[in-house]
């Protein structure tokens, strides 16, 4: 369970992780030691994974966008590892889930184009063993896109 000093660091990272030790500790009421100790600990403990640049799709270039739901054929265990892996290695998948209902898969998937993503389509998911239904549903407007829990 995290303490409530803890939760107030995270919040304050999640909005801005560029903030030095003296400037968290003077937003959370502590000393720039006691926080670079609890960061240090919540490092340690996972619950900081990474510290990540939020990059604006469409104005890097990115105007295409679509949840893709992937149903496969028969779980075999092979079939399953494979298309993981391969989502892994694709940096279009900016998201993947293993689902329960419809569809197996639900992907966030991003483009420069239509043309694009029907590459990835094509040259990807349709060639993966095992897949049985691709259905995309294609972003027309991003109506809220956040990282941060919402702790308080």
């Amino acid at each position: 369970m995290l303490e409530a000093k803890d939760r107030k660091i995270l919040s304050e990272l999640q909005g801005d992780s560029r903030l030095t030790m003296q400037e968290l500790g003077e937003r959370t009421g502590m000393s720039s030691s006691a926080c670079w100790r609890r960061v240090k600990s919540l490092e340690e403990a996972g619950i900081i994974d990474r510290y990540a640049v939020i990059v604006d799709t469409r104005k890097a270039g990115f105007d295409f966008s679509a949840v893709v739901h992937v149903s496969l054929a028969r779980h075999e265990q092979k079939n399953v590892a494979r298309f993981v892996k391969e989502v892994l290695r694709h940096p279009e998948v900016l998201e993947c889930f293993a689902t329960s209902g419809e569809a197996d898969f639900h992907l966030r998937v991003v483009a420069e184009d239509i043309d694009a993503y029907n590459a990835f389509l094509d040259d990807f998911i349709f060639r993966l063993p095992g897949v049985s239904q691709v259905r995309s549903n294609i972003v027309l407007k991003e109506i809220k896109a956040d990282t941060a829990l919402p702790f308080k």
